[in-house]
């Protein structure tokens, strides 16, 4: 059961975040990399959104992850016929569920994210360095591909 309450925060965050410019659009998809879940995102501009991720880490010994970001858009750095292609940056933090202990960290992650015309779908790449503060300092890259659709 404890390990429902960091899932349930992350979605109750964004779910109930404040009135987009991009008509409210929270989506939902996939994540595959390390960790490998479910993604949910949601604008709250025209540049900025958060997101968060449930899902399982198999760094080390296999463990539920969960994660949320602040996120920064950038539409002027990369230009496509169709769509849009940002360059996103931001800062967020984790938790990592082990079996013997938990870990907590902070995360800066940049990506790359194809938003279809009609702004429904994004694929998106990203990378994150990690920095685990507790139980003890340690280090990593998390990165991955994922898919979400958005709803209206």
């Amino acid at each position: 059961m404890r390990s429902l309450v960091p899932v349930l925060l992350v979605a109750l965050a964004l779910i109930g975040g404040p009135a987009s410019a991009r008509d409210r659009d929270f989506g939902l998809g996939i994540v595959i990399g390390e960790p490998t879940g479910v993604s949910g995102k949601l604008w709250l501009s025209k540049t900025t959104a958060i997101d968060g991720v449930a899902a399982w880490s198999f760094r080390d010994e296999a463990a539920f992850h969960v994660h949320g970001d602040f996120l920064i858009h950038d539409f002027n750095l990369l230009k496509v016929d169709k769509g849009s292609l940002p360059v996103y940056y931001g800062i967020g933090g984790r938790m990592k569920f082990e079996s013997d202990d938990s870990r907590v960290g902070a995360r800066v992650p940049v990506g790359l994210a194809y938003i279809f015309e009609g702004r429904r779908v994004d694929l998106f790449f990203e990378i994150a360095p990690l920095l685990d503060l507790v139980p003890d300092t340690d280090f990593w890259i998390n990165g991955g591909i994922g898919v979400r659709y958005f709803f209206p």
